[in-house]
């Protein structure tokens, strides 16, 4: 049978920390490079765009020139509006979720059109953050070549950021990307009939 471990003296908790806090400074020194992203947020859980957002939000605050292309969703988002200025691009070409639009080619156009400026965006020396929300659908649904998305990412300017968000990001774009973050559920109030609410989800 074992037995709990007594809580750490002041001495030992010390030790410990002082010992956390060399293995953090050494990593901090070894971090000298410096340059744009690829950042993949995916998984089932509730969040992917909203952190985005968060990241969008903070670039702007430094003063960044940003660019949203917003996949699937159709109509305006609460952050766009709240987050509008002279450094913010936002474009929303989605038509909606795939099981309402019940429309695959006119989806696949749509993507398109979003890719289009997407790219611009890429070539444009001026933007320094593009947001390609629900990108990771598209994908999933062979809504745009893969190997066409993978090679303008591989070829992004060194200093542009780049974010992608959704559910099922391919392996491909995982391996390509420098972080990936995956959302897990635990829980969902969809899931026992609570309704999506103004400020939560949207």
């Amino acid at each position: 049978m074992s037995h709990p471990r007594p809580p750490a003296t002041e001495e030992e908790h010390r030790t410990a920390m002082q010992a956390l806090q060399a293995g953090m400074a050494e990593k901090i020194r070894a971090a000298q490079e410096k340059r744009g992203l690829v950042i993949v947020h995916t998984g089932d859980g509730k969040g992917k765009s909203t952190a985005a957002f968060g990241m969008l939000a903070r670039m702007l605050a430094h003063g960044r020139r940003c660019a949203v292309i917003q996949f699937i969703k159709s109509g305006h988002d609460a952050a766009e509006r709240s987050l509008r200025g002279p450094l913010l691009a936002w474009h929303s070409v989605g038509g909606g979720f795939t099981w309402d639009t019940q429309d695959r080619a006119g989806d696949i156009a749509r993507c398109r059109t979003g890719w289009a400026l997407a790219c611009g965006h890429f070539q444009n020396p001026g933007t320094d953050f593009v947001l390609l929300d629900e990108l990771n659908i598209v994908l999933a649904h062979d809504y745009l070549p893969k190997d066409e998305v993978l090679t303008a990412l591989r070829a992004k300017r060194r200093e542009q950021h780049i974010i992608i968000t959704g559910r099922g990001a391919l392996p491909e774009l995982v391996a390509l990307a420098d972080l990936v973050t995956e959302m897990r559920e635990l829980k969902h109030p969809f899931n026992t009939g609570v309704k999506a609410q103004a400020g939560v989800e949207f």
